[in-house]
Order: structure tokens, then C-alpha cells, then sequence
């Protein structure tokens, strides 16, 4: 008698702690803190705090988002599943592309970051200055390790690269207090003392520009949601994913605040202060070379540099899966859709995501070059700025912009949800139309006024990868509507009601 094998599923062994540590992970906040609130000051200038607590405020709305979703439906794709179970097929395909290009343009955000770090190590320890032709050829040669690693399972190097951020920010907390401490006795370099005014947009500054430093808050956030990409892993997923997911927006949430407060005022709120805290290579590693010992600093840069490649890596095996299941779905292109019989990895997706970060870099260091950058510092306004921290701001704000309408596509499909369920509350309508607006708002300051000079790039391309999914989508319309039902059918997903065959994962409310 022949038995049939039944196919390998994913298994349900997972605690609150590994779902918490996907989102750390992804998040990279000793990476963020060191390097994404430069990206701000030519925005809003010393109110860099004032655009996190902004962040954190939206980044709550959408936790909420993730929360009512992660307690109905368990699925390892996340947005792809979520906007295509509420708002339909084409919807999902087009978050599920959105999401993978994001992915993309954080890769080449973290990949500048790596180099940053990276020289400023080398400079700290050489005595010379920090060379940004070094920092760019290190970030392009990171890829190489980051494509073997993700080729292969990193079961266990993942744990050891979340350990390592885990102690990072510990250490930067503790940096944060000593800086503190330096501060309200005026005892540091320069005897700069505690000053509020970093809570303060400068007068004369447009809202807009607010507005435009926001996006680099939710730049730092990113990530905050992936524990819901572990719903198919982790036990109780409807009780500990949304607890995971709105624990770890929190912590983001105070974390940023209280270290970009206490960031700015140690480098100072003056304009030379500000310069300075522009051109940093790492600045909390700075600060606590500077306020505490220089080894002490040569640890954090080293921390925020594994946090990059971590975030990096994170970045390509995310979108690579997304490129994945799109072709495996039909809907994306069938060389995409293959997995390695030993590995168990998508190879094809993989080097084709690795090769769009490279030439995504490529074009941003060609397009930043001599005058060009000049002119793009004069857009921004980010005096002291090199080309690796161009193509840093230039590609966080495109992928950000681009998760924003992820973010906005899942809003909607909650509320959508929320018809359904007889038991709404107010609060089931109002948050979410909160989460709209700030999301919609921050959308439309980046776009209207048009950004002048080189600042334009940034929407035009986010507009552009938006689009080329919508056409796509529209030609291989037969294919993505069979897509969108293959997915429903395969996660059960379809119905929210136990049925004979999904009663095993019948949606809990």
C-alpha cells in the first residue's frame, strides 16, 4: 500500500519574542538613529524631534490598521494577502509590487548606510577624514555578501545579527542618558545645555516642509509590521502578531523621540550645530566620542553597520519573495518563479532584485555627481551633504512615499472589513480615517508644490513605479484576477466564516 506524503507546511513554533524580533529587525533602530534624522534638517532644521512625534503619530494610526487585520486573518504575505482579501485582486497585486519596490529603494538606502558607517570607522581609526568615494564603494560591495546570504537559509544568522541590534540599542540608550546628563549640567564639549526648541519649527518654515522631514520618520519606522509575515508561524497569531506589531511601533515611537531630541541638542541647534550634525557619519557614535570615550563610539558605528547590512539583507529577501510569489502567481515573469530544489530559495528573484539595487545605485551616484549634487543641495537645502547621503534621502523618500499608498490600500481595506463585522465600534471608523488623512496629507506634501531643482526626482519616480504597476496590471488583467482568487482559495482568505475546508483557519474576531 502507497501513502502519499502531504506537502511540507510552515510550523506553528514561534513566540511573541521571534515575532517581535522580525519587526527590530526590519526597523533597524540603531541604524535609523544614527543616520535618518539627517535626512530631516534640511526640512525642518533643528525640529527633527518634532517630525518624529508626527511619525510616531501616524505610524500608531497604522498599527491599528495591523492590528484589526492580524486578528482576522494569519497570512505569510502580509499586505498582499490583506488588500487582496478586503479590497480585491488587482488591489493586492498592486500593494504586493508596491511593497516589493519599496524593499528595493530601502536596499539602497541601507546599502549607502553600510558605506557610511563603514568609512567613518575607517577614518576613526586612520585619523583621517571620512572619504564618500570610499563610503559609495563599500555600500555597491556589501551586495556581494548580501546576495550569498540571501541564497542561503540565515536561520541562525539572523538570531546573531538581532542580538547584536538588540545590544546596539542598549548601548545607544545608555549613550543617550549619558549625553543627557552632560547636558543639564552644561558639562559637555562646548557647555551645550538642554534646549526645547527642538520641538519648535523655525518661523518662516511651510508647513509642507514639516511634512516633507515627516517622511523620514516613517522611513524609520519601516518595518514596524513585518511580525505580520509570521502568521502562519507563530502560536496564538491573533493574540501575540497585533500585540508584537503595536508593542514594537511604541517602543519606535519613544525611542526615536527621546534619542533625536537629546542627537540634536548634543551637536547643537545653532547652524554650524546643525552642519555638523549633517555631515556626521554616524551620530550617535559621534556623540559618544565625543560626550563619553571614542571606543565607545568605534562600538555604536560598528553596531549601526551591522544594523544596515541586517536591514539590507532583510530588504532583498523581502522583495525577492514578493517578486516571487507574483511570477509564481502568473501575474509576474515566469524565469522569476523558480526555487532551488536543495536551498529552498527563489535564485532567479534574488539576483534579479540584487541587480535593481545596483543599478539603482549606479545611477543615483552618475546622477548626483559634481554639479548635479550641488544642485540637488541647493534644493534641499542640506549643506555638507555628499552623494551616498543624496542617494540615501533621494531613495528613502522614494520608498517611503511608495509605502505610504501600501499603508493608505490597507487602511481602506479595514475599513472595508469593518462593514462586515456586526460588532463595530466607533473607534473601528475614526481611526482609520485619522490614519488616512495623516498618511494622505504627508503624500500630498511631498507632491504639491512640486519639488523644484533635483528634489523632483523623488515623486516622479515614486508616481512612475506606481503607474508601471497599474499598466501592468491592466495588460495581464486575465492573470492577476486568477492570481487574486488562486490566493484566496490557497490562504483561505476568501470567507469570514468557518467552512468545511478552512475550519482549521477560521478566522478569530
Amino acid at each position: 500500500m502507497t501513502t502519499t506524503k502531504a506537502p511540507a507546511k510552515l510550523r506553528r513554533e514561534l513566540s511573541i519574542w521571534e515575532a517581535i524580533g522580525i519587526s527590530l529587525a526590519l526597523m533597524a533602530p540603531s541604524m535609523a538613529a544614527n543616520i535618518n534624522p539627517q535626512g530631516i534638517v534640511p526640512s525642518v532644521g533643528r525640529a527633527v524631534p518634532l517630525a518624529f512625534v508626527l511619525a510616531t503619530v501616524g505610524v500608531l494610526l497604522v498599527a491599528y490598521t495591523f492590528v484589526r487585520l492580524t486578528r482576522k486573518f494569519n497570512h505569510a504575505g502580509s499586505v498582499y494577502g490583506f488588500v487582496g482579501a478586503t479590497l480585491g485582486p488587482r488591489a493586492g497585486v498592486l500593494a504586493g509590487w508596491a511593497l516589493a519596490g519599496t524593499y528595493m529603494f530601502y536596499g539602497v538606502v541601507t546599502s549607502m548606510a553600510f558605506g557610511r558607517f563603514a568609512a567613518g570607522l575607517i577614518a576613526s581609526w586612520s585619523g583621517s577624514d571620512a572619504n564618500d568615494n570610499l563610503a559609495f564603494t563599500l555600500g555597491v560591495v556589501a551586495l556581494i555578501p548580501m546576495i550569498l546570504l540571501a541564497l542561503w537559509p540565515a536561520k541562525y544568522g539572523t538570531r546573531v545579527l538581532l542580538s547584536i541590534e538588540s545590544v546596539t540599542v542598549g548601548l545607544i540608550l545608555i549613550v543617550t542618558v549619558l549625553v543627557l546628563v552632560h547636558l543639564l549640567g552644561s558639562s559637555g564639549p562646548g557647555h551645550l545645555g538642554v534646549d526645547m526648541s527642538v520641538f519648535k519649527v523655525p518661523s518662516g518654515t511651510p508647513t509642507s516642509e514639516l511634512f516633507l522631514g515627516v517622511v523620514f520618520g516613517f522611513l524609520s519606522f519601516a518595518g514596524f509590521e513585518a511580525a505580520a509575515t509570521l502568521g502562519e508561524e507563530t502560536r496564538e497569531p491573533r493574540k501575540q502578531i497585533p500585540r508584537a506589531i503595536l508593542g514594537v511601533a511604541i517602543f519606535g515611537g519613544v525611542y526615536f523621540v527621546f534619542v533625536t531630541a537629546v542627537t540634536v541638542m548634543g551637536f547643537g541647534t545653532s547652524d554650524k550645530g546643525l552642519t555638523n550634525f549633517t555631515g556626521s557619519s554616524a551620530l550617535v557614535a559621534d556623540l559618544g566620542a565625543s560626550y563619553v570615550t571614542p571606543w565607545v563610539g568605534d562600538l555604536i558605528s560598528i553596531g549601526a553597520m551591522v544594523s544596515a547590512f541586517a536591514c539590507m539583507l532583510a530588504c532583498c529577501v523581502g522583495s525577492s519573495r514578493l517578486m516571487y510569489a507574483l511570477s509564481r502567481d502568473g501575474v509576474g515573469f515566469r524565469a522569476l518563479d523558480k526555487v532551488h530544489s536543495g536551498r529552498g530559495t527563489p535564485t532567479n528573484a534574488t539576483f534579479a532584485v540584487s541587480l535593481s539595487m545596483l543599478l539603482l545605485l549606479i545611477v543615483g551616484i552618475v546622477a548626483l555627481r559634481g554639479g548635479n549634487l550641488n544642485n540637488w543641495i541647493e534644493a534641499t537645502g542640506a549643506t555638507g551633504a555628499t552623494s551616498t547621503l543624496a542617494i540615501f534621502s533621494m531613495s528613502g523618500t522614494i520608498g517611503t512615499l511608495i509605502l505610504l499608498v501600501v499603508y493608505i490600500l490597507a487602511t481602506i481595506g479595514v475599513m472595508r472589513l469593518s462593514r462586515t463585522d456586526s460588532r463595530v465600534s466607533a473607534w473601528d471608523i475614526i481611526i482609520p480615517v485619522l490614519a488616512i488623512i495623516v498618511l494622505g496629507y504627508t503624500l500630498i506634501r511631498n507632491i504639491y508644490p512640486w519639488p523644484t531643482g533635483a528634489g523632483w526626482w523623488a515623486p516622479l519616480i515614486t508616481i512612475l513605479w506606481l503607474v508601471i504597476g497599474l499598466v501592468w496590471i491592466a495588460v495581464r488583467n486575465r492573470q492577476t484576477v486568477e492570481a487574486g482568487r488562486k490566493l484566496l482559495a490557497d490562504e483561505g482568505l476568501a470567507a469570514t466564516e468557518p467552512t468545511a475546508s478552512s475550519a482549521s483557519r477560521a478566522p478569530v474576531t
